[in-house]
C-alpha cells in the first residue's frame, strides 16, 4: 500500500505544537510522519539525545503518547522489557525505540544488537543528525568522512559506522533506511514495519540546522538532496533480500554538501573524492539488489 497525503492527513498524530524542538529539526519532521502511521496504541522509548528536550521541559509535553525517558545505552532492553509486559497483559501495542545516532551508532549498540539477536517484537528507529547535537555538536560513529564537529574541526578523518547493515547482518525480518526528503517513503516503511512480527529497524536521515551549520528553511530540500546525489540511499532489506526503494537520476554530489557549513572548505580532490565513496555504495547495493538474500 502507498500512503498519499490525504491518508496522512486523516490520521492524527501524537506530536503537539509547543515543542522545543529547534526550527527546522528533520527529528521532528520524521516523528511527525511515523506517528501518524504508527497510530495512538503506540508507547515510545526515548534514550538520553535531542528528543529528550524536544518533548518540552517538565511539567508539560509536547508528545501525546506514553513515553518513557530512559539511560543513554537502554533504549533497546527497556523497549524490549515493556513490549514483554504489554504482551503478558495481553494488549496489541507498538513498540518504539525513538533514538539519535549517539545512542544507537554508539552508546546503544550492545543493547540493539542483543534486542536484534533475541528478535523481540519491537521497532528500533535511529533519528541520525551525524553527531552528538545535544551535549554540543560532537563526531559520532555516524558523522559522515570529512564532516566538521566541534571534536573533529579539520573533518572528520574516519568512515561512519554502517548501522542499518550492521542490524541486517542479525538476519531481523526488516531493515530500512529513510529520510524526511522523501516523507512517503518514510511512511510507507513504517507502515510496514508495524505489520511485521519481530525486530524492525528504521534509520533515518535526519537534517540538524544548528549542527550542520543549514538554513532552517531547507531541511526538506537537504533531505531530498541526500537521496538524489546518492549520500543516503534509500532501500529496505526484508526478510534478507534488499530492495532499493528511491531510484533518482543522479545529482552532483556538491549540491547537497553546498547547503551546509560543516563540509565547508572542502577541496577539489576532496569533493572528488566522497562522490567516488558515494557511487562505490550506490553500485555496491545495485549488486546486492540482484542477489536472492543478502544475509
Amino acid at each position: 500500500m502507498t500512503l498519499t497525503i490525504h491518508d496522512l492527513r486523516k490520521r492524527s498524530g501524537s506530536y503537539l505544537s509547543g515543542s522545543a524542538g529547534c526550527p527546522g529539526c528533520g527529528a521532528t519532521l520524521a516523528f511527525r510522519i511515523a506517528s501518524r502511521v504508527l497510530g495512538p496504541d503506540t508507547v515510545y522509548i526515548v534514550p538520553a539525545c535531542c528528543f529528550s528536550v524536544i518533548q518540552a521541559p517538565y511539567p508539560k509535553s509536547a508528545i501525546s503518547a506514553p513515553l518513557y525517558n530512559i539511560a543513554f545505552a537502554a533504549a533497546a532492553a527497556t523497549a524490549s522489557g515493556v513490549y514483554r509486559a504489554y504482551r503478558i497483559l495481553g494488549k496489541d501495542i507498538n513498540v518504539v525505540a525513538w533514538a539519535g545516532d549517539g545512542g544507537t551508532v554508539d552508546i546503544g549498540i550492545q543493547a540493539l544488537s542483543g534486542a536484534a539477536e533475541r528478535g523481540e517484537n519491537i521497532i528500533y528507529v535511529c533519528y541520525d543528525n551525524e553527531a552528538y547535537m545535544n551535549t554540543g555538536i560532537q563526531r559520532s560513529g555516524a558523522t559522515p568522512l570529512k564532516a566538521w564537529t566541534k571534536t573533529t574541526p579539520m573533518g572528520k578523518r574516519k568512515m561512519p559506522k554502517d548501522m542499518p547493515m550492521i542490524v541486517a547482518a542479525h538476519r531481523v525480518p526488516y531493515v530500512a533506511t529513510a529520510s524526511v526528503g522523501y516523507p512517503f517513503d518514510l511512511a510507507s516503511k513504517f507502515d510496514k514495519a508495524k505489520e511485521i512480527e519481530g525486530f524492525k529497524y528504521i534509520h533515518i536521515f535526519s537534517p540538524c540546522p544548528p549542527g550542520w551549520n543549514s538554513p532552517v528553511s531547507k531541511t526538506a530540500e537537504i533531505g531530498k538532496l541526500a537521496v538524489d546525489t546518492y549520500f543516503w540511499p534509500l532501500y529496505e532489506v526484508k526478510n534478507g533480500k534488499l530492495r532499493i526503494t528511491v531510484k533518482p537520476r543522479k545529482r552532483p554530489l556538491k549540491e547537497f554538501l553546498d547547503l551546509q557549513d560543516r563540509f565547508r572548505g572542502l577541496s577539489d580532490k576532496e569533493v572528488a573524492l566522497l562522490e567516488e565513496i558515494v557511487m562505490e555504495k550506490w553500485n555496491f547495493l545495485l549488486h546486492l539488489e540482484k542477489s536472492e538474500r543478502i544475509f
